[in-house]
């Protein structure tokens, strides 16, 4: 098995996986007219305020946008497995995260109706043909989405709570 997956087997996946950097462009949108920074602070308990909020996003989307070009580009399993843990984190279990504290908190978590509507099929879609591309066996596949619900973890612990026990 080599690194490079030929790209006459993946062509659907490489084209699709365009989508998460346009779904995350929306959420940002959403979870900003929602006031999500404030939402954090006066609903969660966190401390989130609007610079914060531009910077983490901004430094999230130039992660997942350098992801997506260097996987479209290389075709490489490393960089569909890097990329899986990223939007995983950042898109499929965000979209958890939001759906599990606007039940929870009886209460709109800005950025729920991105996640709802766009983050979860998207993640299927990107999951299924990942899989079904063979770019990633399922044993890999489930250690990036392990991975990326690791690093959502991280980014709700340090970004909402700043690493407060």
């Amino acid at each position: 098995m080599t690194d490079t997956v030929a790209s006459a087997r993946s062509p659907r996946f490489h084209r699709l996986i365009w989508l998460m950097p346009a779904a995350y462009a929306l959420h940002i949108v959403e979870e900003h007219r929602g006031g999500f920074a404030a939402w954090v602070t006066h609903v969660v308990g966190g401390e989130m305020n609007d610079l914060a909020f531009a910077l983490n996003n901004a430094a999230f989307m130039a992660i997942l946008l350098a992801l997506v070009v260097w996987t479209a580009v290389s075709k490489s399993r490393l960089a569909t497995f890097l990329l899986i843990v990223w939007s995983s984190g950042n898109l499929f279990w965000d979209a958890l995260f939001h759906v599990v504290l606007t039940q929870a908190l009886d209460r709109y978590s800005p950025g729920l109706v991105t996640a709802a509507l766009l983050y979860v099929p998207i993640s299927l879609v990107v999951a299924q043909l990942a899989l079904g591309e063979r770019l990633l066996t399922p044993r890999p596949f489930l250690a990036a989405t392990a991975l990326g619900a690791g690093l959502m973890g991280l980014v709700i612990w340090y970004g909402l709570f700043h690493f407060a026990v």
